[in-house]
């Protein structure tokens, strides 16, 4: 029946005609007052009314920044300005009067010129799409290694993530508490390496953040049980794992890597890594100089017992895991003898020796 077609077509109206309608009634209203006030009809009129983007062509792509802290009237002013509305005064009054006023948010719009109000409208109340750059932080990778590709990728400086990353750990430790300790309150070791999707404009701190986060996901999957029973914190799990993960270049061999840590530390033996060496001279040599074995450094761990004081890279999973759970073995030492990068390990020192006799065919 006509009453019933009636009643559908009301149900499927848009939402927002009554809004329309409100706004239309205010106009009108606005009107009369800026003629009672003496402003002439024709002048209201060209005010509220007449287009500004008068020779636009409609439909064209524009790109609008809309500044931190623009007013609406900023806002309707940029849009005006790029065609992308017709009459920036209309805009304002709407936005004003449909209780939007301050709710459209600022940042860069791919728009078009000639779009109706409601379209712009929605666009900026829900603000820009977000863009995303992808960045792989490799494992092994130190604080420096891991800013400067950021920076290449985002445009983070790499001065900021840096300064954040070695003094500033407490900044984090909030949300991850076993920062507050973090040796000389470097974020060494806790940067997890991985591939990320890095929003545009990202802060450093935003994405030190989201590598933490990253950091924490990864590190509920590893068994701490075994370190903690013989007094091991946290760090010192990173620790070792940085170790090895500089170490090993054979994924089978991370476990063996660790017990060679592990068999040393029970000993009372120097750990001799020289992965901690180089991260002191930040430079990666074929072989290490006798000289370089004498810096006095505490990552030194040629002169000094016992574990660094930190960690001396980025630890991927399978080397937080080897490190929290070494291999069962009396292993003693290791060398590198294969061009793969496997290493031969030995019980006896006299083994080692023979070992190393071989590895000079595999380097310099």
């Amino acid at each position: 029946s006509r009453r019933s077609a009636q009643a559908a077509d009301r149900a499927i109206r848009p939402a927002d005609a009554r809004s329309r309608r409100r706004t239309l009634g205010a106009v009108v209203a606005l009107v009369m007052v800026l003629l009672l006030v003496g402003v002439p009809a024709f002048a209201a009129y060209r005010i509220l009314f007449v287009p500004e983007t008068a020779g636009i062509t409609p439909g064209v792509s524009v790109r609008v920044e809309i500044p931190a802290g623009a007013g609406t009237a900023e806002i309707a002013r940029l849009l005006a300005d790029a065609g992308v509305i017709e009459n920036a005064s209309m805009f304002r009054l709407r936005a004003r009067l449909e209780g939007i006023d301050g709710k459209l948010r600022t940042g860069i719009y791919d728009l078009t010129t000639g779009m109706s109000y409601e379209a712009v409208v929605e666009r900026l109340l829900v603000g820009p799409p977000l863009k995303y750059v992808t960045v792989t932080i490799p494992e092994g990778f130190t604080v420096e290694q891991i800013a400067a590709r950021l920076e290449g990728a985002t445009g983070i400086a790499a001065e900021e993530i840096i300064a954040l990353g070695y003094g500033q750990a407490a900044t984090f430790a909030d949300r991850h508490p076993y920062l507050a300790d973090a040796y000389d309150g470097s974020l060494e070791g806790f940067l997890f390496p991985k591939t990320y999707r890095i929003v545009e404009g990202s802060s450093a701190a935003d994405v030190i953040e989201l590598m933490l986060n990253q950091f924490d996901t990864e590190l509920a999957s590893v068994d701490l049980s075994y370190a903690n029973e013989l007094g091991l914190s946290l760090s010192d799990v990173v620790t070792i794992a940085s170790m090895v993960e500089r170490a090993a270049r054979v994924a089978d061999e991370r476990p063996l890597v660790a017990s060679v840590t592990y068999n040393r530390l029970e000993k009372g033996m120097r750990l001799e890594i020289d992965a901690t060496i180089e991260y002191v001279i930040k430079e990666n040599r074929p072989r290490l100089l006798l000289s370089d074995l004498e810096i006095d450094s505490p990552y030194n761990t040629y002169r000094n017992a016992g574990l660094p004081p930190g960690p001396i890279a980025s630890p991927g999973l399978a080397s937080l895991q080897a490190a929290a759970e070494p291999a069962d073995t009396a292993f003693i030492y290791y060398v590198l003898t294969s061009a793969d990068g496997s290493h031969t390990f030995t019980e006896t020192y006299e083994e080692f020796l023979i070992a190393k006799e071989k590895s000079r065919e595999v380097t310099p």
